[in-house]
């Protein structure tokens, strides 16, 4: 059971930085690109930063929890939840080769959670 919430820490912690860098996307896009004065005001800006400000906490208790050469590989998952929103928020296309990416990159968290 231990070992679960270790991994569900982890999951948490990449859900919410695959969620911080959608708001950043949405963000820079609302204002236009890398303009600072906008970007510091920005709710979806803001709202990403306080993502990965409790991500990093989650992250630290997972650290306490797993062996860095675990979970830190795993983070690649957050490839892979990535093309969700990509895909269905951003319209971005998602090429067989990009799937194929996204294959090799399952079965190496596969593989490390195994281990």
């Amino acid at each position: 059971m231990d070992k679960m919430i270790s991994y569900l820490l982890l999951l948490g912690n990449i859900v919410l930085l695959v969620t911080g860098q959608v708001l950043f996307k949405i963000g820079l896009g609302r204002s236009g690109g890398l303009h600072w004065g906008k970007l510091v005001t920005s709710p979806a800006i803001v709202g990403g930063v306080a993502l990965y400000g409790i991500a990093t906490l989650l992250w630290f208790a997972v650290l306490t929890r797993l062996p860095l050469s675990v979970a830190y590989p795993m983070q690649a998952f957050a490839y892979v939840l990535a093309m969700v929103p990509a895909y269905y928020i951003f319209k971005e296309t998602i090429s067989p080769l990009k799937l194929a990416g996204v294959a090799v990159i399952l079965i190496g968290v596969y593989l490390l959670a195994k281990s």
